[in-house]
């Protein structure tokens, strides 16, 4: 099976796919190093960076090739009720379908593969970078990976693989053509992560960083009440987007959670000690990964009246 046809089959399923060979392992590592001297915080360094590992697995000794897929996904909205009223909580795309997104592109490319006595395997890799370096996806101003017809609602898959495949794109990662003249996550990012001045972001002043930390962690005094939208992640620089206009109404109910299952969570009960129906109720939705900071992040929703995602709901 040839790379083309391996893309075909992928873009038969509504998603879009690229490759290269593992002897660009290298390059992506330096390309990731680059990042850090002077451009990136030593604490997301840290936290973020640290988890990649640019090498095969020894469990696929034949690794040979690199397959990359981007898969939309929408946002998504959550229900919790709270002092009598229904709070409306939004939740960014590749949160809420996650993992069942990469389950999928994952058996499907195995069933293609299976036949041939191929093997994937699952990688740890900065998937938006190698995106980028194989022509699947620009990089927006807000550092969001961006495909042509996804915007940045999407999730990336990207799998070690077996089979010997010539297809090997490696080019300077692009920005998109529109972020030139555009400015708009520019000027609605609440923090000011998004410099007028160099490309890269500012990574240890972007919400999503500070949200997705422990919930004993609290916010930065730094941030303003207003910064908050969102149960996890942040969706300021992404509505307003103008490549997103396709994408942003696209938005699907993860689950509605009555006051005593909020009182729960607000109280940050560990997971093994919830009610077994709360528990199924985020297991259901993709929330459970993000139980350890949903009690800071959502407490900080409830009491912020600037923030429209914490307004009560008309429906």
């Amino acid at each position: 099976m040839t790379s083309a046809e391996i893309r075909s089959a992928v873009e038969s399923q509504g998603w879009a796919c690229g490759f290269c060979s593992i002897g660009r392992l290298a390059a992506l590592q330096e390309d990731a190093r680059r990042m850090a001297p002077g451009g990136v915080d030593p604490e997301v360094m840290r936290e973020r960076l640290g988890f990649y590992e640019f090498q095969p697995p020894a469990s696929l000794p034949g690794a040979h090739s690199l397959i990359v897929a981007a898969v939309p996904l929408p946002s998504a909205r959550v229900r919790f009720t709270w002092n009598g009223a229904v709070v409306e909580v939004m939740v960014p795309p590749a949160y809420v379908g996650y993992e069942a997104a990469g389950r999928r592109v994952q058996a499907f490319l195995q069933g293609l593969l299976t036949p041939l006595g191929r093997r994937l395997e699952t990688v740890r890799l900065p998937e938006k970078l190698l995106a980028a370096r194989v022509g699947l996806a620009f990089y927006g101003r807000n550092n969001l990976a961006y495909v042509p017809g996804m915007g940045s609602y999407l999730r990336l898959a990207t799998f070690y693989t077996d089979l010997e495949l010539s297809e090997d794109r490696w080019r300077e990662p692009r920005e998109l053509p529109r972020c030139q003249s555009c400015g708009a996550c520019r000027k609605t990012c609440p923090t000011g992560a998004i410099p007028a001045d160099r490309f890269l972001l500012r990574a240890e002043r972007c919400l999503v960083f500070h949200n997705e930390r422990p919930s004993g962690i609290p916010f930065p005094a730094w941030i303003p009440a207003g910064a908050h939208g969102c149960l996890v992640g942040c969706l300021k620089c992404q509505v307003p987007c103008p490549e997103n206009a396709r994408c942003r109404g696209r938005v699907e109910d993860a689950g509605e959670y009555t006051e005593e299952e909020t009182s729960c969570l607000l109280e940050g009960r560990p997971l093994e000690s919830l009610d077994p129906r709360l528990r199924a109720k985020l297991d259901a939705s993709d929330l459970t990964p993000v139980h350890g900071m949903m009690a800071r992040n959502l407490r900080t929703l409830l009491s912020t009246d600037a923030s429209p995602a914490a307004r009560p709901s008309r429906s």
